[in-house]
């Protein structure tokens, strides 16, 4: 099947979901759309989260998508499952897989998931992990100051550093904890970072590489695998910046991104 995967997230931070999909789906076509106007999702209402992920879901939806992944943990906390209820067309998100890696990682049945205020209220971690693996002791932690520094582009350097040295410190006090599961699309950007302030003892978990791994499966399950000979065709769309985009696209996928789309989403009243 030709047509694209859709994604979408708050901003930039899905494109470590779209590198991985690209990486292990090499013939798949990709539609990409960031709302980094409205970004971050994460201190946002529930309503309005869900408002703003539906409109982006009717943009892909006029393009054909074959399939639609939420590469953003607040949309997913939120939408999933309204989502995979009212769409015809399968839909992933990046909470589970990023739980069930986390859960094959663990040595000391000890993790922690850190993530934007949206997803660490909505506790959709925690109850995904403990309902796998009931004994699980979890651990989370808000970052409300890491989404900005990455749409910014800002991942590294001293400022970004001592950001993440005083986020994390509550995290530090749990030595038993030998897992942690970024529970935000974004935070992949600042992996380098968060792995030197909390050790080599502790394991990162991103999610992309499991989510991308998922979408194989279904796609292949599903027989709607793209097997022709055509070059995929990679489209991005954002209702930002379209040249802080680029940039931050261009470093991320290892590729020069030119021609990046800024639209207006429109407001819609329901999926169905």
């Amino acid at each position: 099947m030709k047509q694209p995967i859709g994604v979408i997230d708050s901003g930039v931070g899905g494109l470590t979901v779209a590198s991985e999909l690209m990486r292990q789906l090499p013939k798949e076509s990709i539609i990409y759309l960031g709302d980094t106007k409205r970004c971050p999702y994460g201190p946002r209402p529930k309503e309005e989260v869900i408002q703003y992920t539906m409109e982006m879901v009717h943009f892909l939806l006029g393009k054909n998508i074959k399939m639609l992944v939420i590469a953003c943990n607040t949309a997913t906390a939120y939408t999933l499952d309204l989502l995979k209820e009212t769409l015809d067309i399968p839909v992933v998100g990046v909470i589970q897989p990023g739980a069930r890696a986390a859960i094959t990682q663990t040595r000391t049945d000890e993790v922690g998931v850190i993530g934007t205020e949206g997803t660490i209220a909505s506790q959709q971690y925690p109850r995904t992990l403990k309902h796998i693996h009931t004994d699980l002791i979890v651990h989370d932690l808000a970052c409300p100051a890491f989404v900005p520094l990455v749409e910014k582009g800002i991942v590294s350097g001293r400022d970004a550093y001592e950001t993440v040295v005083s986020t994390l410190q509550p995290l530090k006090k749990y030595k038993n904890m030998d897992t942690l599961i970024l529970g935000c699309t974004h935070y992949p950007m600042i992996r380098d970072l968060i792995q030197e302030v909390m050790g080599s003892t502790v394991t990162i978990i991103s999610s992309g590489e499991e989510t991308a791994r998922e979408v194989s499966t279904i796609l292949g399950y599903k027989k709607t695998l793209y097997v022709g000979n055509d070059a995929p065709v990679y489209q991005f769309y954002t209702t930002g910046d379209t040249a802080i985009f680029e940039m931050i696209a261009s470093r991320w996928l290892e590729q020069k991104i030119e021609a990046v789309n800024k639209i207006h989403l429109t407001k819609v009243k329901s999926m169905d």
